[in-house]
């Protein structure tokens, strides 16, 4: 896909994609989310990637949809998804680390891509909103399931009821957003991060941790997680990850992990054999 609304590239294992309709303050639109979603499969594609950065463009992230942009594409469509899935789902289902480095506004659609990331950096003037219900909409990319289980479900009701704007102070106690930066030191800390991950931390081990962390918790016990990490430590012995963390670590050295994903993930993962 060639790319109009955003732009794609990869550098030192990292992948970064911006929002790039700066003009419109990185107003979304259904031609930027399927760009978006074409984005995030190239990266976890690429074996070669490690992380994921997602940035913008201008002095806002996302003001939300861009209204004046045209109205949504054939809804009456059996297979249509809302825009915002069509960028959270593949997000959520990423076996690469996704940080989303926040500036200005990011309301509406442009706080709930952001939902499934593992990683929200913002400004310090950083502004939030969900802002549906003074729209007259509904929240979309599945945020009524993510936001709950990051802020909270009285917080999450406060935001989406209210729809509200709130700052990054807030935002950064309720643990929306894990740090607040200065403008110039946002993305260079968003790479600092990215960096450490890449150099230090075992793709195979990340993905699946990420994804564990993601789908244990709807069960009603810890039985799920038991079996699966009986399986995920068995497998161990038999894994050169393995055996080059722990020799890298008494070596004293950087790990040279050699498993990738998504080719090598463990083929008994039970999301790895759903339809």
């Amino acid at each position: 896909m060639a790319y109009t609304q955003i732009s794609y590239a990869v550098h030192e294992r990292i992948a970064t994609i911006t929002l790039d309709r700066a003009e419109h303050r990185n107003g979304f639109t259904v031609v930027m989310s399927d760009e978006l979603a074409d984005a995030l499969r190239q990266a976890e594609a690429d074996s070669a990637v490690r992380a994921v950065v997602l940035a913008a463009n201008g002095k806002d992230f996302c003001v939300g949809m861009d209204l004046s942009a045209g109205g949504i594409d054939d809804v009456d469509d059996p297979e249509w998804v809302e825009p915002a899935t069509r960028v959270t789902r593949p997000m959520y289902a990423s076996t690469k680390p996704v940080i989303a480095a926040i500036q200005g506004a990011a309301a509406g659609v442009g706080v709930t891509m952001t939902l499934p990331a593992d990683y929200r950096l913002a400004t310090t003037d950083a502004r939030f909103g969900f802002v549906f219900a003074r729209r007259g909409l509904y929240p979309e990319g599945g945020s009524t399931w993510f936001l709950p289980r990051l802020v909270g479900l009285g917080r999450a009701m406060d935001w989406m009821i209210s729809g509200r704007i709130f700052d990054a102070q807030e935002a950064l106690a309720t643990g929306l957003v894990h740090s607040l930066h200065e403008s110039a030191d946002l993305l260079p800390r968003a790479y600092d991060l990215a960096r450490e991950i890449v150099t230090n931390c075992a793709p195979v081990s990340v993905a699946v941790i990420r994804q564990t962390l993601l789908r244990m918790g709807c069960f009603d016990s810890p039985e799920a997680a038991f079996e699966l990490d009986s399986k995920l430590i068995a497998g161990c012995a038999q894994s050169p990850d393995t055996v080059e963390g722990i020799v890298s670590f008494l070596q004293r050295r950087p790990p040279e992990f050699t498993l990738r994903t998504p080719e090598d993930l463990p083929k008994f993962l039970p999301w790895l054999e759903a339809p």
